[in-house]
């Protein structure tokens, strides 16, 4: 694995493989990496004969008061385990290497209507973070294909609306989540999590799918379902920020005789916010 710092080096193999008529796979990551990261990695292989991955802790989608000083940094462990993965390209960059002026003064990308809702909603900026950064390592990388966790199931949805409106040339392919044997959903966040936190947190896990039960057995009071929801998880010591039943393609919520569906959750434990999402399709 080669790792790079630089967009000039990263520029440099890049134009190399495309020369050769190779096709490219892309992970854009923050870095802290878990199994469902290298899942990732391993599917994008399986999809072209280069991958990149990228590690960067990206300042414009942490809002005020966020964890961006603190998010850890562990770039010899993320580079470890990305070369077991067999991956061909590390690009690990420093800020001013991808911003080299302040955040106000760079150009940003933004994506209408769908960053206002869920996460969006108490987070306001963070989408718009998103989407630059990786609008600039689409630009950067120039991959065939760019693979993303189903868990950040908005971003995912804001990442495609942003690459169909754009003309992007590059397929978005969403990998389902990873979870560990009781259902939490991995998450570089899931470290801040005490012990105790840590027997708690797949109740947010259960409670998506007990209403996804409820939802196919014939239950269309969505509102209902969703506030006793938010009940049922305050009650186990969650402070809950979001739970809503939306459809899946463009976070809307539900009309009559929509049959696809999709649970979104969001809610902090302790130091960690913890995010989830549950797709449902009705009898």
């Amino acid at each position: 694995m080669q790792t790079v710092h630089t967009v000039a080096e990263l520029r440099a193999q890049v134009a190399a493989w495309k020369r050769a008529g190779e096709r490219v796979a892309f992970v854009p990551t923050m870095g802290n990496l878990h199994r469902g990261h290298i899942h990732l990695v391993e599917h994008a292989r399986a999809l072209a004969p280069r991958t990149v991955a990228s590690v960067f802790v990206n300042p414009m989608q942490f809002g005020p008061n966020e964890d961006f000083a603190a998010y850890p940094r562990t770039l010899a462990e993320d580079s470890r385990q990305l070369e077991a993965a067999g991956l061909d390209l590390l690009f690990a960059p420093s800020v001013a290497e991808v911003y080299p002026r302040p955040l106000e003064q760079m150009t940003q990308v933004t994506v209408p209507e769908l960053p206002a809702v869920l996460c969006g909603a108490s987070r306001p900026t963070h989408f718009g973070g998103v989407t630059t950064v990786v609008s600039k390592l689409f630009n950067l990388v120039q991959p065939d294909v760019a693979v993303f966790g189903e868990k950040d199931w908005q971003q995912l949805v804001i990442i495609r609306r942003m690459a169909t409106d754009l003309d992007m040339p590059v397929d978005i392919v969403g990998v389902p989540t990873v979870r560990e044997p009781d259902g939490l959903a991995l998450s570089s966040r899931n470290g801040y999590l005490s012990a105790g936190e840590r027997a708690v947190a797949p109740t947010l896990y259960a409670t998506l799918r007990a209403t996804a039960e409820r939802l196919r057995a014939g239950e269309g009071d969505c509102a209902a379902l969703e506030i006793e929801a938010k009940a049922k998880l305050a009650a186990a010591g969650f402070q809950p920020d979001y739970f809503e039943i939306r459809r899946p393609a463009d976070l809307r919520r539900p009309l009559a005789g929509d049959r696809e569906l999709r649970i979104f959750a969001a809610a902090w434990l302790g130091r960690a916010r913890l995010i989830d999402n549950l797709a449902v399709t009705l009898r």
